[in-house]
């Protein structure tokens, strides 16, 4: 069975107040490219089955903004590991995903979501990675397809579709 991975970094978040790093909200523009993102997932992803987020404030804004703009997920869970996550630890939560989940979204931090597309993905001709080499921008998303099981997965096991930078 083939399944698809979103990598997607978060909106971008404010400075405004002195919080945790953890704590940290979105600002006015992470509002507006969080709806973006949700309004590009409805019309080139559909209906996630997974969505596995980092606990932070402006990943869980995130998605709500994502929602807002009409993109959806049959099951969102938050990780601990993700926040400040490597490709190892997106590793661990996607082999313990069922078969039966055809499309898994991982919602992180930068540098681990651009790390972990560049470990999962070897290099090839698609456009998208000019776009990766220029910067893996907040609400920026890459879209894998994994040929094999989650379970099965590895480095160097999936292929790049597309990279889109959303903005509202």
């Amino acid at each position: 069975m083939t399944h698809r991975l979103v990598i997607m970094r978060h909106a971008k978040s404010s400075w405004k107040e002195p919080l945790p790093d953890h704590q940290r909200p979105l600002n006015k523009r992470g509002r507006r490219d969080g709806r973006a993102a949700g309004e590009w997932l409805a019309a080139h992803v559909g209906t996630v089955d997974r969505v596995l987020s980092s606990t932070s404030t402006r990943t869980r804004l995130t998605w709500e903004r994502v929602e807002a703009g009409g993109g959806s997920a049959a099951q969102v869970t938050f990780h601990d590991a993700l926040y400040g996550g490597s490709t190892e630890d997106f590793l661990r939560l996607l082999h313990t995903l069922p078969e039966s989940v055809g499309t898994a979204l991982v919602l992180a931090h930068w540098p681990g979501v651009e790390e972990a597309v560049r470990e999962l993905a070897p290099r090839d001709d698609n456009p998208g990675w000019t776009g990766i080499d220029t910067k893996f921008p907040t609400s920026a998303i890459a879209l894998l397809d994994v040929p094999g099981t989650w379970a099965d997965l590895t480095p160097g096991g999936a292929r790049l579709l597309d990279y889109v930078v959303p903005r509202g």
